[in-house]
């Protein structure tokens, strides 16, 4: 064909078809596996569209969630849950200070979570495309549930 080939910022995208580029990590991630819970889990969120640009600071609360899980699990797998201590009653099993912090970057992934969709409940809850009708509900519920 003749004329100019086309380049990326000319091309008009289809209706539907939005594209985005994943952003990169934060760089104040304090360790690794937020790294990876951010590139493995950003650009699935991108394509569902759950992921703009304003909420990126939320996700990324999200993913250090997740690397302290991912860290915490890891060193209770090496160390075990609970230390013995010695008291005047004889030694008493306590739960390691990783324990507690797992569970609560688990709470703090759940709550999170369940804004951008990550749990099957919270995914068919904001799949299900708005609020619906009422008036359609009620009429249908008076018909017997017949469409």
């Amino acid at each position: 064909m003749k004329g100019k080939k086309p380049a990326l910022d000319n091309v008009v995208p289809m209706k539907g078809d939005s594209y985005r580029p994943t952003p990169p990590a934060p760089e104040w991630f304090p360790h690794p596996e937020a790294v990876e819970a951010w590139e493995h889990l950003a650009p699935v969120l991108i394509a569902k569209n759950r992921l703009e640009p304003h909420h990126e600071d939320l996700f990324a609360a999200y993913c250090v969630a997740v690397g302290d899980f991912v860290r915490f699990s890891g060193e209770l797998a090496v160390l075990g849950n609970y230390y013995e201590v010695k008291t005047r009653n004889g030694l008493q099993e306590k739960k390691r200070a990783a324990w507690g912090q797992r569970q609560d970057a688990l709470a703090t992934m759940q709550r999170i979570g369940a804004l951008y969709g990550m749990s099957p409940v919270d995914e068919a809850r904001l799949g299900n495309g708005g609020q619906g009708s009422f008036l359609e509900e009620l009429e249908k519920a008076m018909r017997g549930g017949a469409s």
